[in-house]
């Protein structure tokens, strides 16, 4: 390892991690999606590689890479901060957690460059020369890095304050699924679990993150283990089987076995698990298309949500992508049913929608006039980004169709004679609120559910024209983004659902989505080129698209 001269007192001191963010000052289109004081506003689209586009930990910057270069931006203006060039291609980034360095991974080269935010001339090297590499992360504590060798025949931990290093034998590949994981940390910081495989059988060890020394080691009860996972509040570790056998088991941080849960057997397994951010639950997607919901006082099972192809409930809300946009009228722009969803009406929304009827020139003039009222200061902001959302080529919002049922969902019959065979859950998540859950069965892979958690049924399903590609949670608030691979971003909440198309030129296909912190934008990725979707609300609108109403 190759780092310049410099004190580990510098290297040691951590900054104060805040939050927040000021005014966006991106230059962009306007787009009236959700109530006439909510606007989306999208940057210009910038070079990107490899979808290496993520904010640090703080929300003060963006890292994006474009081949063997590393840009760091200001998250709010997009200025550029930082312009870093590494020795290769980057395969990989990472932030650490102080949000004070940032390594970029060379797979093919087996190195780690490391970079400093707070002193730009000073740089890291790890070289891992002939054993290679194939993963690269930080520690808890911003001052260590795990490195993965080939074939998994040991991780390194590398010192970026005293350029010690130290060895953890046996670690195990865990790579069937997007949840499956080999280690894990905890919330805080303080204990690593790692899954290993040693005389062909299953181990996990659980290491004290201070000084890397064992605290305990134990062997599992399963044939290939699959990933391990720690609970939120860092008290309870599950790890789960390869998908030829179910079954998922619950440890206590000294090793002891609190439970193991078996659905069935004789049949494909556990594809996809996800813990409540409360810990209160544990969400267990698997090949027959269920998704089993566990309690965190007897470990036992309390529902399990099925993925129908026929939906016939009435109380559920199936959204349906409109294959076509409609013209832009601005004064149609408040949110869809269900309204019990939303709450009242702002006296703002009410008179929006009484004027509905008009055109989009007469609807902009009502807008601009009342929030002159409000606002003298900022009239020429909202009138300048007014006139471009109705002179220019506006990113037309497009709100989904509620079907009435029953409703048909498109199915997808697998192929019986190739591997991985596209059946089951493939993706699941909880909101931050611990209210609902997202899941996408990958036999029906157009199709988002949303799963009311307090009221255990499902709540809506949207059913988009193409297959979902992903979908991510705004870490604030019940509010779900989703991308297809087309040109539009689509957005989820309890007051109703909307989709929205990239503007600018060319055919920008976001292929996924990256949250900001604090909720208030949105990055937005393509195979080469990413973009920044601002979303500024107002007071009362922005509240009620955000917060979840009574939906009975």
């Amino acid at each position: 390892m190759h780092a310049s001269a410099r004190s580990p007192d510098w290297l040691r001191r951590s900054s104060s991690v805040t939050s927040g963010r000021g005014g966006a000052v991106a230059a962009g289109w306007v787009s009236r999606s959700w109530g006439p004081a909510a606007a989306m506003n999208f940057s210009e689209a910038f070079k990107l590689s490899s979808l290496l586009c993520k904010f640090s930990p703080d929300g003060k910057y963006l890292a994006s890479c474009v081949q063997y270069r590393l840009v760091v931006r200001d998250a709010n203006t997009l200025q550029i901060c930082q312009l870093y060039t590494c020795l290769d291609q980057i395969q990989h980034i990472e932030w650490s957690a102080d949000s004070l360095f940032i390594l970029c991974a060379l797979y093919k080269r087996g190195l780690v460059q490391v970079w400093s935010l707070e002193q730009p001339e000073w740089h890291c090297k790890i070289d891992e020369g002939s054993a290679g590499l194939v993963a690269s992360c930080w520690s808890p504590d911003g001052r260590h890095i795990l490195n993965t060798t080939e074939f998994h025949l040991r991780i390194t931990v590398w010192s970026l304050c005293t350029k010690s290093v130290s060895y953890i034998k046996y670690p195990k590949a865990c790579q069937q699924g997007e949840s499956a994981r080999g280690i894990t940390f905890t919330r805080d910081g303080r204990y690593l679990a790692l899954a290993e495989r040693r005389d062909c059988k299953d181990y996990v060890s659980i290491l004290v993150c201070s000084d890397w020394q064992l605290l305990r080691h134990f062997d599992t009860d399963t044939q290939d283990l699959a990933g391990i996972e720690w609970a939120p509040n860092g008290c309870v570790l599950a790890a789960w089987d390869s998908c030829l056998e179910y079954k998922i088991l619950l440890y206590s941080l000294d090793g002891r076995l609190l439970s193991a849960f078996c659905a069935y057997e004789w049949s494909l397994g556990i594809k996809s698990v996800a813990w409540s951010p409360s810990s209160q639950f544990l969400a267990v997607g698997s090949y027959d298309g269920k998704v089993r919901i566990l309690n965190h006082v007897t470990w036992k099972m309390i529902t399990e949500f099925g993925h129908p192809a026929t939906i016939n409930n009435p109380k559920i809300v199936v959204y349906k992508e409109a294959e076509k946009s409609p013209p832009l009228v601005l004064g149609r722009l408040a949110f869809p049913p269900p309204r019990a969803a939303a709450g009242p009406l702002s006296s703002t929304e009410s008179e929006w929608r009484q004027r509905s009827h008009w055109d989009g020139h007469q609807a902009l003039q009502w807008y601009l006039a009342r929030r002159s009222s409000r606002n003298t200061a900022s009239q020429g902001r909202a009138r300048g980004q007014a006139l471009c959302a109705a002179a220019s080529f506006p990113p037309s919002p497009v709100f989904h169709e509620v079907a009435s049922v029953p409703v048909s969902l498109q199915t997808l019959k697998p192929a019986a004679d190739r591997a991985n065979p596209r059946i089951g859950i493939g993706a699941l998540a909880f909101s931050p609120d611990n209210c609902f859950l997202a899941t996408r069965s990958d036999s029906v892979p157009t199709a988002v559910w949303i799963w009311d958690i307090q009221k255990l049924r499902l709540l809506a399903v949207l059913e988009q024209l193409s297959a979902v590609r992903c979908f991510q949670w705004d870490p604030r608030q019940a509010r779900l983004a989703i991308c297809t691979g087309g040109g539009k971003v689509y957005l989820w909440s309890p007051a109703g659902c909307v989709s929205v198309q990239v503007p600018g030129e060319g055919d920008f296909q976001v292929l996924s989505v990256c949250w900001h912190l604090s909720g208030d934008s949105l990055a937005l990725l393509s195979k080469d080129h990413f973009c920044l979707c601002f979303l500024e609300t107002e007071q009362g609108v922005g509240t009620a698209f955000g917060q979840r109403g009574d939906h009975t």
